[in-house]
C-alpha cells in the first residue's frame, strides 16, 4: 500500500478545451508515494486528455499540478520526462527499424572517452535490465523483427529503467501474453516498493482490482468517483464508468454477444486451405459460412494475426490457396482480396489502420472511393451519404464528419476503421482484437454490431485474446499453436477451459 504522507502529484482543477468540446472539467487527482492508482472511463471520458497533460503533451487551460509539492508547468513531454514523470503508452512509442538495445537507451547510450558510442557496453547494459525484469530477448535484433508483446515489455523497460517518481501506464498489457502480464505485475510490485507512483488506465477490470490501491472514474470530462478501488464492485464500477444504473448493468451481461448463429447448412464464402509460410504458418486451412463467426484462438506468436492476413492477401505464402465465394484468389494480392470482399481489420489501428492526420469522413471514404466514383469523378454526395450513414449506425462520437480522426477516442477510431471496410459492402469481416483497447460501452457496442452483422449474412473472423469475448462471440474457434491448426471448439465443448486445454496439450506444451 501507498506511504501515508503527503501526495507526489496533485492535479486541481485542471480544465481542457478543443474546439467546441470541453475534454477535463475542473479534474482534480492526487497520488501518494507507492500508489498504483486506476483510471478508468469510456472511451471519450477524458482519460488520454488528462494523462497527455500531466505527462507534458497538452498544457491546462486552467488549473495546476504540483510534484513532490512543488507547482510543475511542462513545456513539453521532454520536460515532463527530466522531472521523473515518464509513460507507457498502448501505441509503442520508439524505433522499429533501431535495434532493441539502441530503443532501450536511447538518448542515453554509453560512449568511450571521445564520444563513440560503446557497442559492446550499450549490449550488455540492455540484456541485464530485460533480464531483471524476465524479458529474455537478443538485443542486437531490429525491434520490428520482435512481436507486439515483447516490444510491449522493452517500452515498459526503457521506462522504468530511468529515475522515474511517477510512471503512467496507458494499456500496458493490451498485447501480452498471461506470462507477460505476470511479469508486468511483478515490475508495477517493484516500483511501488520504491515510491515510484503509477497511474494505471486499463479496460481489464481483473487487472484492475489484483494491482491497483485507488480508482479514479472519469465520465464526459468529470470527475465521478475517487477514492480505494476494494470499497468499489465491478457492477458499481462499471455503472459509474457508462453513467447507467446497477441493475441495467447486471442485465446486460458480461459481453454483448447474443449466442450462435445458424450458418450450418450454407456453402462456405470463404475457404482458406494449406496456408504456409515458413516459420509462421505450417498448412493452416479454415472456412467460414455467410452468417457464421469463427474464432482463432491460442496465444501471442500462435499465428492469428498472421492467418488473417494471409486471407486478406497481406502475407506472402509459400503455399495454400483461399477461395472467396468460390473464386480462387491471386495469391499475396491484398487488392484483388478487397475487390472480391475480403475486408481486414487490423490489430494495430493506429499502425496499420486509421490515418490519424485525415478526417473521420476521409478515412470512412478511403476504401470505397474505387465504387464511388464515376469515370475517374468522385462523387461527393454520395460520400457524404455513406459516411452519415455510418457514422449514425456505428454511434460514432465526433465533432462532425470532419474533425481529424486522430483527436477521437480509441473506441471512436476503431468504429471509423469498421466504417471504412463496412462501406465496401464486404462479404467477409477479418476482425483482429476488434475490442482492444477500448471500453466497456464501446466494447459492447462493437460486440453487438458483430452479432448484427452475422445475422445479417456477413462471414466473420474473430481474433481476441480475452477467451471470454473469443467463446462468446464465436459459433466454432479454431485453435492455433506454432502456426498451425491443434484443433477445432463448438457446441458444449467451446468453453475458455478447453481452448486452454486444447493449446497445452498440443505437443505436450503448456500455455
Amino acid at each position: 500500500m501507498p506511504d501515508e504522507e503527503g501526495p507526489l502529484l496533485e492535479v486541481s482543477g485542471v480544465v481542457k478545451r478543443f474546439t467546441g468540446v470541453l475534454a477535463l472539467d475542473r479534474v482534480s487527482l492526487e497520488l501518494a508515494p507507492g500508489e498504483v492508482h486506476a483510471l478508468v472511463g469510456e472511451n471519450g471520458a477524458g482519460k488520454s486528455t488528462l494523462i497527455k497533460v500531466i505527462t507534458g503533451v497538452y498544457r491546462p487551460d486552467e488549473g495546476t499540478m504540483r510534484l513532490a509539492g512543488r507547482p510543475a508547468e511542462f513545456a513539453g513531454p521532454l520536460e515532463a520526462q527530466r522531472a521523473g514523470i515518464q509513460a507507457v503508452h498502448q501505441e509503442i512509442g520508439l524505433v522499429p527499424a533501431l535495434s532493441v538495445a539502441r530503443n532501450l537507451l536511447l538518448g542515453r547510450e554509453p560512449r568511450r572517452r571521445f564520444g563513440t558510442l560503446d557497442v559492446g557496453r550499450m549490449h550488455r547494459e540492455a540484456g541485464e535490465i530485460l533480464a531483471s525484469y524476465g524479458i529474455d530477448v537478443d538485443v542486437r535484433r531490429p525491434l520490428r523483427s520482435l512481436g507486439v508483446g515483447v516490444q510491449q515489455m522493452v517500452a515498459l523497460a526503457r521506462a522504468v529503467s530511468v529515475d522515474a517518481r511517477v510512471v503512467v501506464m496507458d494499456e500496458p498489457t493490451s498485447s501480452l501474453e498471461p506470462r507477460e502480464v505476470e511479469t508486468l505485475f511483478g515490475v508495477v510490485r517493484r516500483l511501488r516498493e520504491r515510491a515510484v507512483s503509477v497511474i494505471y488506465v486499463s479496460h481489464r477490470l481483473d487487472e484492475l482490482y489484483r494491482i491497483c490501491d485507488g480508482v479514479t472514474v472519469l465520465r464526459d470530462g468529470r470527475v465521478v468517483h475517487q477514492g480505494p478501488l476494494a470499497e468499489l464492485d465491478r457492477l458499481r464500477l462499471v455503472s459509474l464508468m457508462l453513467g447507467r444504473p446497477v441493475a441495467d448493468v447486471r442485465q446486460g451481461g458480461v459481453t454483448r454477444f447474443s449466442g450462435g448463429h445458424d450458418a450450418a447448412r450454407e456453402t462456405p464464402v470463404v475457404e482458406a486451405s494449406g496456408l504456409t509460410r515458413r516459420h509462421v504458418l505450417d498448412d493452416v486451412s479454415v472456412a467460414i459460412r455467410p452468417g457464421e463467426v469463427v474464432g482463432l484462438g491460442g496465444l501471442l506468436g500462435a499465428g492469428r494475426t498472421e492467418t488473417a492476413k494471409a486471407i486478406a492477401g497481406a502475407l506472402p505464402l509459400d503455399g495454400g490457396r483461399v477461395t472467396v465465394a468460390g473464386t480462387p484468389l491471386r495469391r499475396g494480392s491484398a487488392a484483388a482480396a478487397i475487390r472480391a470482399g475480403v475486408a481486414l481489420l487490423p490489430e494495430d489501428r493506429k499502425a496499420e489502420g486509421v490515418i490519424g492526420t485525415l478526417s473521420v469522413r476521409e478515412n470512412i471514404a478511403l476504401a470505397a472511393l474505387p465504387r464511388l466514383s464515376r469515370a475517374g469523378l468522385v462523387s461527393e454526395a454520395r460520400i457524404d451519404r455513406i459516411v452519415d450513414t455510418f457514422m449514425r449506425r456505428l454511434r460514432i462520437k465526433a465533432a462532425g464528419p470532419h474533425q481529424r480522426v486522430a483527436e477521437l477516442s480509441g473506441g471512436n477510431q476503431q468504429k471509423v476503421l469498421l466504417a471504412r471496410w463496412l462501406a465496401t459492402e464486404p462479404k467477409i469481416l477479418l476482425l483482429d482484437e476488434p475490442t482492444r483497447g477500448i471500453d466497456v460501452g464501446a466494447k459492447a457496442e462493437v460486440q453487438a454490431l458483430i452479432d448484427e452483422l452475422a445475422e445479417d449474412g456477413l462471414g466473420v473472423l474473430l481474433i481476441s485474446a480475452d477467451l471470454e469475448e473469443l467463446v462468446e462471440g464465436s459459433d466454432r474457434v479454431v485453435v492455433l499453436k506454432d502456426g498451425a491448426v491443434v484443433g477445432e471448439l463448438s457446441g458444449g465443448d467451446l468453453t475458455e477451459e478447453r481452448v486452454m486445454t486444447t493449446i497445452a496439450d498440443a505437443g505436450g506444451g503448456t500455455p
